[in-house]
């Protein structure tokens, strides 16, 4: 982001889950190795949950990376700190510091966090309002339908680039107090544009590792669908393939 390395939710161990011989595994693999990313200036986590927060892939950065600052929800700092990380900022909803020249705003969101049993929502939950020279971009982190994304859209954009979840929604009558679906995801890009065009939206959380019941490659199609059928000019769209790089 102008120049500042900023990674969200680093995950590179094979399985999302607290041991390596069981639980959901990937279906596909990280865009590139840990040694070949570029000197990290930020990291931001947004919860708990072991396909965001993943003990090996941080321990990692924290030797690779001493000099990054990550920035993390409240209480969750503790266990960055306990795996090696030097330089931690926590923050509560609409707490906002700058880091690294990049204003950086914890925003609401939907959602739950739990590692172990007994610490359920011991650990706050967000997504991240960024800024820097004029630029601005939202990463809406874990996240069910809510209404205060209209008020992100109001005190932090107008954005110019939105990261939104479009995958891991299946069973609703399960999934839906966590998670949005692709119609939910759109309806949330509308929210935050209020009254304007709707930002270049990045669809995420989806084809990595199978954690719901719909088919891996569904949660992108029905974005699409969904876009379309408001009218909206298609390239403001993207959803990537892993490891594909575009410009912004």
């Amino acid at each position: 982001m102008s120049g500042v390395n900023v990674l969200l939710d680093p995950v590179w161990s094979e399985r999302a889950f607290p041991v390596q011989w069981f639980g959901p595994r990937r279906v596909m693999s990280p865009p590139l190795a840990l040694e070949a990313l570029p000197p990290l200036d930020l990291v931001l986590v947004s919860h708990s949950h072991y396909d965001h927060l993943d003990r090996p892939t941080v321990r990692r950065l924290a030797r690779e990376h001493p000099t990054a600052t990550w920035i993390a929800p409240l209480r969750l700092g503790s266990y960055l700190r306990g795996w090696g990380v030097a330089d931690v900022v926590e923050l509560d909803w609409w707490e906002r510091t700058v880091q690294c020249g990049v204003a950086i705003t914890a925003t609401p969101a939907r959602h739950f966090s739990a590692r172990r049993l007994g610490d359920r929502n011991k650990t706050l939950w967000c997504g991240y309002a960024l800024e820097r020279d004029g630029a601005r971009c939202w990463f809406a982190g874990d996240t069910a339908a809510h209404p205060e994304f209209v008020t992100i859209g109001e005190r932090c954009g107008p954005f110019d680039l939105v990261a939104m979840p479009i995958g891991a929604y299946d069973p609703r009558w399960f999934m839906r107090v966590n998670h949005v679906d692709p119609t939910e995801a759109v309806q949330a890009v509308a929210d935050v544009a209020g009254a304007g065009d709707p930002p270049l939206t990045l669809g995420i959380h989806w084809g990595t590792f199978r954690l719901t019941d719909e088919p891996m490659d569904e949660p992108p199609r029905r974005t699409a669908d969904e876009w379309r059928a408001r009218g909206w000019d298609p390239s403001r769209l993207w959803i990537a393939a892993i490891g594909e790089t575009r410009q912004w």
